[in-house]
């Protein structure tokens, strides 16, 4: 997302893949590489930064719906479930500040 802050796109990110809305963190609560295969079928190593964001409510419908199993969880098994382990860190992180 050009031209956007990095919360803002977050923010965005959540809407369209999840259908959360609520209070985006301006600040980075950590960071992690992940390698995204592209449909050209070459993978590029992206650095992902991670926003707090406060669910205050979930749409009925968003642009992605359907396309991921969606599943609400405490942060410490939603920690347990991610591949990134630096991921699982900064998720079980947001345990200590609930």
């Amino acid at each position: 997302m050009k031209r956007k802050a990095p919360h803002v796109a977050a923010a965005r990110e959540a809407l369209e893949e999840a259908g959360v809305v609520g209070q985006i963190g301006k600040d980075s609560i950590g960071s992690f590489s992940h390698r995204k295969l592209l449909k050209e079928g070459h993978a590029v190593v992206c650095e992902v930064q991670v926003f707090p964001l406060e669910v205050t409510h979930q749409r009925k419908t968003w642009p992605e719906k359907g396309k991921r199993r969606l599943q609400w969880l405490s942060p410490s098994k939603a920690a347990r479930m991610v591949s990134e382990p630096v991921l699982g860190a900064i998720i079980r992180g947001l345990q200590k500040k609930s």
